[in-house]
C-alpha cells in the first residue's frame, strides 16, 4: 500500500478545491488530506483518485465524489466520541473519514461481496470501524441509540426503523428521492420524538435498496 510524495499533492489539491467550494470544518479538510483514497479504488482509477468525482467500486456501487462526502460529513455535525450509524458502507471511505474526526462508526452493508472486501481492507487499514452485513433499512438495533446516522445511498422515503435508532437531540442525514436527483435533508429528532427537517440542496447517489442483503 503505498502513498507517495505524489499521492500527497494531489490530496493536497484536491482538499484546496473542496474548501475553495465551501467546506470549512478544518477536521472534515484534515482527514481528507489524510486518508489515502487512491488506495480504496481499482488500480486502472489511481490516476484520477483526486480527482473530485465518484467512481466506480463494484457490485454496482461508487465512492463517492470527495466533496459530498465532506458536504455530508458537515451537515452531520460530529463531536468527538459520537456514536455514528452509517448506511452504505461502500468502500469504506466515507466510514473513514467519520473516525478520522473522532466519531465510534458503526456502518452497515448489503453487499455481501462488497462487505468482505472493505471489511478486510479496513482491517489492512487499521481502521477500527464495526462493519455489518445486513439491510440498511432495518439499522443496528444492538448498538442503539446513535447520536448520528448517515444515509450515503439515495433512499425512496425516511426508513421509520433509523428514525427509532436515533437519540433525542440526534440528527440523521439522508439524500432523499427514487429519481435521478435526490434532495439533501437533515433531520433532528426533537425532545418530544417530532422530527424537525431541514433541506441542503440537489445530490445524485446510487439507489438505497430495500429489504435486501445480497449473497
Amino acid at each position: 500500500m503505498v502513498d507517495s510524495y505524489r499521492h500527497k499533492g494531489m490530496r493536497k489539491k484536491l482538499v484546496d478545491s473542496i474548501s475553495k467550494r465551501g467546506i470549512t470544518n478544518e477536521k472534515i479538510l484534515d482527514a481528507i488530506n489524510k486518508i489515502p483514497r487512491h488506495l480504496f479504488l481499482d488500480s486502472s482509477f489511481v490516476e484520477y483518485a483526486y480527482e473530485d468525482k465518484p467512481f466506480p467500486i463494484g457490485s454496482g456501487q461508487t465512492i463517492s465524489q470527495p466533496y459530498t462526502v465532506a458536504f455530508q460529513t458537515e451537515i452531520l455535525d460530529v463531536s468527538k466520541g459520537f456514536k455514528v450509524l452509517e448506511i452504505g458502507t461502500g468502500s469504506g471511505y466515507q466510514a473513514c473519514v467519520l473516525e478520522e474526526i473522532g466519531a465510534k462508526v458503526f456502518s452497515i452493508e448489503r453487499q455481501r461481496k462488497l462487505y468482505h472486501k472493505t471489511k478486510d481492507f479496513l482491517d489492512n487499514l487499521g481502521y477500527n470501524i464495526k462493519l455489518f452485513l445486513g439491510d440498511g433499512f432495518k439499522g443496528v438495533p444492538g448498538f442503539a441509540p446513535y447520536d448520528r446516522i448517515l444515509i450515503t445511498a439515495a433512499a425512496p422515503e425516511i426508513p421509520k426503523e433509523l428514525l427509532k435508532q436515533l437519540k433525542i437531540g440526534g440528527k440523521l442525514v439522508i439524500p432523499l428521492g427514487d429519481g435521478d436527483v435526490q434532495t439533501m435533508l437533515r433531520l433532528t429528532k426533537l425532545p418530544n420524538g417530532e422530527i424537525a427537517e431541514e433541506t441542503f440542496g440537489a445530490f445524485r447517489f446510487v439507489p438505497m435498496l430495500k429489504n435486501k442483503a445480497d449473497d
